[in-house]
């Protein structure tokens, strides 16, 4: 069983925000491989398929966890089959990276999951949205991406889809090879 768990912010306020680039990344996902998000579960609005459990957190991104936590528990979800979804400041917009393992990196909603598992052995996929210095980065990550960011984005998102489906169905390994690079 494998848990693809995108994080965003559930407010209307927030919808097309950088902030929930994860969000983005489960919707494509759902539609690309017809996994309806039609279930509501441990506080998650969630589908499932076969061997996959895709979820949306039905919280603000700083409360990621304790949703998270529930599904893992629920789906008895072990950690190699756990990849959280995520934007990422430090990559630039249209890049992603898979990565096993290692801190927050400042991300509110990975420490909060990270908090809530006890852990943090688990697989990431982070989509690069990249920075703005003139701006905070708690202002740009609630900022909306520009029209002629949205064709990377919707590239990105084709990518992020095809990269689960790889992690899910080829292999970890090869997934990272392959969008770890690009």
């Amino acid at each position: 069983m494998f848990l693809l768990c995108g994080l965003g912010n559930k407010s209307f306020k927030y919808f097309n925000t950088r902030h929930n680039a994860g969000y983005f990344a489960i919707d494509r996902f759902s539609q690309r491989y017809a996994i309806p998000l039609d279930k509501k579960i441990c506080n998650c609005i969630a589908g499932i398929k076969d061997n996959i459990v895709i979820a949306k957190p039905n919280t603000y991104m700083n409360l990621s966890g304790g949703p998270v936590a529930g599904l893992v528990k629920t789906f008895n979800i072990k950690n190699e089959e756990l990849i959280i979804i995520h934007d990422d400041l430090d990559i630039e917009l249209g890049r992603l990276k898979i990565k096993w393992d290692g801190n927050d990196g400042g991300h509110k909603g990975v420490r909060s999951i990270i908090e809530s598992l006890e852990t943090k052995n688990f697989y990431r996929l982070k989509i690069g949205i990249g920075r703005d210095p003139t701006m905070a980065p708690e202002e740009y990550v609630l900022s909306s991406f520009r029209k002629d960011e949205e064709v990377l984005l919707k590239d990105v998102l084709d990518s992020a889809s095809e990269a689960l489906y790889m992690f899910i169905h080829e292999g970890k390994e090869k997934a990272m090879s392959i969008y770890n690079r690009r």
